[in-house]
């Protein structure tokens, strides 16, 4: 190495002033391509790759916020319906759709239990309820009573057809859920 040295102080001891200047420049010029290829434009890199990743972070972070939210609305509503299930009346759900029924004016023309999967947490009583010959108010009324009744009850599936002899009235089928904390 110390060879190599001694060999290029040689060289540039013969070359003239002008020449030691120009090969200088060249040799400045060749290190501020070197310091710019090596070492600014890796840190600029390295910097645009954190900005993006620093977006990405703050992007991520507002989803997870939205989830949050969304996840302790969910979590609320829960705590609210097992709250109504725990505290809620307990009653027969045929007696009850009876009864509201009565109230809407509304004749039921059958009421069917349905098999449902037990739940280590609540037990789910479903009946399939059939009206024929329902006008839209007296359904409305009736449906809006089922909902709001005081024992958690929900309609979880509705089907409606006109009827073909008398088109102001309408056969409806739906079922209702009642549960109970086990």
């Amino acid at each position: 190495m110390r060879d190599w040295w001694t060999r290029l102080r040689a060289v540039l001891e013969a070359l003239s002033r002008r020449e030691r200047w120009l090969v200088g420049g060249v040799a400045a010029l060749f290190g501020m391509l070197l310091l710019l290829l090596g070492v600014v434009n890796p840190l600029r890199a390295a910097l645009e790759r954190g900005r993006e990743r620093a977006a990405a972070a703050e992007q991520q972070l507002a989803v997870a916020l939205a989830l949050r939210r969304e996840l302790d609305e969910v979590q609320g509503r829960l705590a609210h319906v097992e709250k109504r299930i725990r505290e809620g009346p307990r009653g027969n759900i045929f007696t009850t759709l009876e009864s509201l029924a009565r109230e809407s004016a509304v004749k039921v023309d059958s009421m069917q239990p349905q098999t449902v999967p037990s739940d280590d947490a609540y037990r789910e009583t479903k009946v399939e309820v059939k009206l024929q010959g329902v006008s839209l108010p007296q359904l409305a009324n009736y449906l809006h009573k089922i909902e709001s009744a005081p024992q958690l009850l929900s309609v979880k599936s509705l089907r409606v057809r006109t009827r073909s002899d008398k088109p102001e009235f309408l056969d409806v089928t739906f079922t209702v859920s009642s549960f109970e904390a086990v």
